[in-house]
């Protein structure tokens, strides 16, 4: 199968040194990236900055923004090789500045205020706007009400699964190489995956979508 896949953070620019961002390493993501390849399937995968290896095989398209994010993943989801499952694990802004400074701002006040401005919602896109009619998975990242969050998701973007994880852990999570989550469905019923590496947990992940993806597809 085809799998289209984004990983790692966005950063939204406030002035030429400086930016918006958040703490994801990109790991769950180039993982999941890793194990799709390692079970014989086509990979592309949208990375946000990130500072780990492209794993082999994979045809890898950087990005900085959320901006850019979104047009490369309309892109290949309106080309003629779209793909068969696309699994959404970046961290994407859902907040830019509203204009970036053109030189770096100096620190001549005492208070700075910054103007911000929705981003485009990539995951929520795929349906609506990108005419994607494949198997598709969102994470949630979520600091509280996990399970409640996460169903919201799944619903108002039209997943086939969400994947919640507790983001505001210290042992899990943003930065860390294991991870600890709970899978999502439409039809109500949800499965914790304990604590593991995220290698290991890609794994799973990547066989469990696998599996509800030829279902859905056939």
């Amino acid at each position: 199968m085809k799998f289209l896949i984004t990983a790692g953070p966005t950063r939204e620019p406030i002035d030429p040194v400086r930016f918006l961002s958040n703490r994801s390493s990109g790991k769950m993501g180039y993982a999941l990236a890793a194990a799709a390849v390692e079970a014989g399937h086509t990979v592309v995968l949208v990375s946000g900055p990130v500072v780990l290896e492209t794993p082999p095989g994979v045809k890898l398209h950087r990005v900085e923004t959320a901006q850019q994010m979104f047009e490369v993943v309309k892109s290949i989801c309106e080309s003629t090789d779209a793909p068969d499952i696309s699994i959404h694990a970046a961290a994407v802004a859902d907040y830019r500045p509203k204009s970036a400074a053109s030189q770096k701002i100096k620190k001549l006040e005492d208070s700075l205020e910054l103007e911000l401005e929705r981003t485009q919602d990539v995951l929520g896109a795929m349906r609506t706007e990108f005419g994607f009619r494949g198997f598709l998975a969102g994470f949630a990242a979520e600091t509280e009400n996990v399970m409640a969050n996460a169903q919201e998701k799944l619903r108002r973007k039209d997943c086939d699964l969400v994947i919640a994880n507790d983001v505001g852990r210290n042992d899990s999570g943003f930065d860390s190489d294991e991870n600890e989550v709970i899978l999502c469905f439409p039809s109500g019923p949800v499965e914790p995956l304990p604590k593991q590496s995220k290698r290991t947990l890609a794994r799973e992940i990547i066989r469990r979508i696998v599996a509800l993806a030829e279902k859905k597809l056939r």
